[in-house]
């Protein structure tokens, strides 16, 4: 598999609506279904370091738990203060009843 990409977790860990803590390469990600579309994301709020996986997704919009930020999990964009960057976003695909994610 030399696309980069690389397991994350199961299809069925992640029901719709919800959000799956994973760790790929080293690195925490957040692989949120929206409406039954995966996306993946950094699990870690840009304001604080805080763990988005703790928080409530909303549509297509992640809230950090510890001060309300929120990013659009499609691309990691800021949708609410204190946050001020945007999170990192990945490519996400499913294959064989698994969810991938391309790490850069």
């Amino acid at each position: 598999m030399g696309d980069g990409f690389r397991r994350a977790v199961a299809v069925d860990e992640v029901a719709p609506g919800r959000s799956q803590r994973c760790t790929v390469d080293g690195r925490d990600v957040l692989v949120c279904n929206v409406g039954g579309e995966f996306y993946a994301i950094a699990d870690v709020c840009t304001h604080d370091r805080g763990p988005l996986g703790d928080g409530r997704l909303r549509g297509f919009v992640v809230e950090c738990p510890r001060h309300g930020a929120r990013f659009d999990v499609r691309d990691g964009a800021v949708k609410a203060p204190p946050a001020v960057k945007p999170i990192e976003s990945y490519p996400a695909r499913v294959r064989d009843a698994s969810v991938e994610v391309q790490l850069p």
